[in-house]
């Protein structure tokens, strides 16, 4: 696998050019107890609203609860299946909408949600791991494996595990691999002082 560092307009922290979501992860490599736990104290320091922390997140490790694990499996959508096979991390965020300390509506419980996956995925980036996030699977189906409450938003699954090798993905998926990452412009995404207006012309 290659590391495929971001190629950007500006220098970036190390962490942030080399965090990607590859396909391709080790079968046979558990993630190791230290590891996952420094993956979801990452997450556990996330910014939130109130500091109220909506997040929960469902750890499924193949090697800790090989049937928990199964379970996950059998909830992603066939694509997904057919590369998260191999990763030994499957783990499940979800969002607590209203706030602990008054139970009144969190506007924004899964935007904060999302901060705490991200820290997870940069600390995964920085010990050498990989992750990969999907909305590729069958939320009813997670809710009910995992006893999930009703009032819970069930937002995203993540793949996280040691590099693997290409020639294990299927074809369509080694291409995908091995194309060069992109994004937008900076004018087309950020804007000065009003929407359209771009901040730059030039990156």
């Amino acid at each position: 696998m290659s590391d495929k560092i971001a190629v950007t307009a500006v220098p970036i922290h190390s962490v942030i050019a080399r965090r990607w979501s590859p396909r391709a992860f080790d079968a046979v490599r558990a993630v190791e107890r230290e590891q996952l736990l420094a993956l979801l104290e990452a997450a556990r320091w996330a910014p939130s609203c109130f500091g109220d922390q909506p997040w929960r997140f469902v750890v499924c490790d193949r090697f800790d609860d090989a049937e928990a694990w199964q379970g996950f499996q059998d909830c992603l959508a066939d694509m997904n299946h057919l590369w998260a096979k191999n990763a030994p991390v499957l783990i499940l965020a979800t969002a607590v909408p209203n706030f602990t300390h008054n139970d009144e509506p969190n506007r924004w419980h899964q935007y904060d949600v999302g901060a705490a996956s991200e820290n997870l995925c940069l600390q995964a980036a920085a010990l050498g791991l990989v992750a990969h996030q999907m909305g590729g699977f069958d939320v009813d189906r997670a809710r009910a494996t995992f006893g999930i409450p009703p009032e819970v938003d069930v937002l995203a699954a993540i793949a996280v595990g040691h590099p693997g090798a290409l020639d294990e993905l299927a074809e369509d998926f080694r291409d995908a691999e091995q194309q060069a990452r992109f994004r937008a412009p900076l004018g087309e995404r950020f804007f000065r002082g009003n929407w359209g207006n771009p901040l730059l012309t030039s990156c």
